[in-house]
């Protein structure tokens, strides 16, 4: 059997100006694709029109560019973005309403439904007469809790990675400022630095800085090229191999083998955001680069991974920004790579301060995994359930939480 969605909800059409709402603002960009919860929010004095009113238990549809998939259940009241629309369930739990609208098919008919160019709109006359399949009113409840409670798990995993990450920065601050050894510190061009540090210029402990080779877009993309990384892959003291392209040999045999990296390569991005940099490891020796400035350090006074973890501190990203030139596109110019000032402790401390890094980075990498995995359970379970794919009407499952 089917439903329709106008079946499940109405369309709650209350207006509210900013100074006569209590609680929060809602506007899309409080919003994150896929979740059934807000994210964050901002207050009614930011905002100076009347918007749309919305009370806890209320849907909030994103209708603008539906395939960003904006959804959530609103715990708290408030007013929210004109793009948004209020949906007040009648016929259904809010969170079996929510799931709704995240599904595949949902979101398709939704794509179909709009309307303008630049701004594409869906609308509740639009989406109002998607067909559902239709369930009792206690599996809805079953599959909304099953649904709500992998959210949850996605939630607690965010929060361990935004704490972690937030912990490594404030221990970057502490260990590119004091060191590990308890020294005296002293001030410095770069700021303060154990008394035992120097400071040094990049082409002071490197044998070898240069920028990867530069293609033009037609070159991307070849069947059978050279694979070739570019800043999309570099992240924050790691390389992803997400959206390889691969250039084309014939056209730019000379300049490869100037971009062709070797292990222990540290790669800093020049674009989009500067300074960002990480090291290749062994498993893409040999691969090349695309407008990445590649530093090469000499094995006698630098480790490669200490260099890199500067460039993505506080005080490394200071000094990218300073760096940087142009104006509608700013970047990192290979010069300014070569003239940048590092600190300089012995190897064995930065061993040490590489070291101490990596077991946070090994933590996080750990809870992202965990994220990743709890997102692809619920886009799996969210079909499933939602399409009568699984049925899981007859099994107990506690469902105090979403009929609150």
């Amino acid at each position: 059997m089917k439903t329709e969605v106008e079946t499940l909800c109405d369309l709650r059409k209350e207006t509210c100006s900013p100074q006569d709402c209590r609680g929060v603002y809602v506007g899309l960009e409080h919003i994150d694709a896929g979740s059934f919860v807000l994210a964050r929010h901002g207050t009614p004095s930011q905002v100076r029109s009347a918007k749309s009113r919305f009370y806890p238990g209320d849907v909030l549809y994103g209708k603008l560019r539906p395939y960003l998939d904006k959804a959530i259940v609103a715990e708290v009241e408030g007013i929210c973005s004109t793009d948004i629309l209020v949906l007040e369930p009648c016929g259904a739990p809010s969170w079996f309403l929510c799931g709704v609208l995240h599904t595949n098919r949902f979101i398709e008919h939704a794509k179909k439904t709009t309307q303008g160019v630049n701004h594409p709109r869906t609308s509740w006359s639009g989406i109002k007469d998607f067909e559902t399949t239709a369930f009792p009113v206690s599996e809805q409840k079953k599959i909304a809790a099953v649904l709500l409670k992998i959210q949850r798990a996605i939630e607690t995993q965010e929060k361990i990675i935004q704490s972690l990450r937030a912990l490594k920065k404030s221990t970057m601050q502490h260990l590119f400022t004091h060191g590990l050894r308890g020294e005296k510190t002293k001030m410095t061009e770069i700021g303060e630095i154990p008394e035992s540090w120097v400071v040094a210029t990049c082409e002071d402990v490197a044998e070898k800085i240069t920028v990867g080779i530069v293609v033009r877009p037609a070159s991307y993309y070849v069947r059978d090229g050279v694979p070739a990384f570019r800043s999309l892959n570099v992240r924050e003291d790691r390389l992803v191999s997400d959206d390889l392209v691969y250039i084309s040999q014939v056209d730019n045999d000379t300049k490869l083998a100037k971009s062709k990296l070797c292990a222990g390569d540290i790669l800093v991005v020049r674009t989009g955001y500067p300074g960002t940099s990480c090291v290749v490891p062994e498993t893409y020796e040999g691969t090349n680069c695309i407008d990445l400035v590649i530093v090469r350090p000499k094995d006698e006074r630098l480790l490669s991974h200490f260099l890199s973890r500067f460039f993505n501190s506080e005080a490394g990203k200071r000094h990218a920004l300073a760096a940087k030139t142009g104006l509608a596109q700013q970047h990192l110019n290979v010069g300014a790579v070569r003239r940048a000032r590092i600190p300089l402790p012995s190897l064995g401390e930065q061993t040490d301060i590489t070291n101490a890094l990596a077991s946070m980075d090994s933590k996080l990498l750990y809870h992202e995994s965990k994220r990743s995995a709890f997102q692809d359970l619920f886009k799996t379970a969210l079909n499933k359930l939602m399409t009568g794919d699984i049925r899981i009407g007859d099994f107990d499952i506690d469902v105090k939480e979403v009929e609150g």
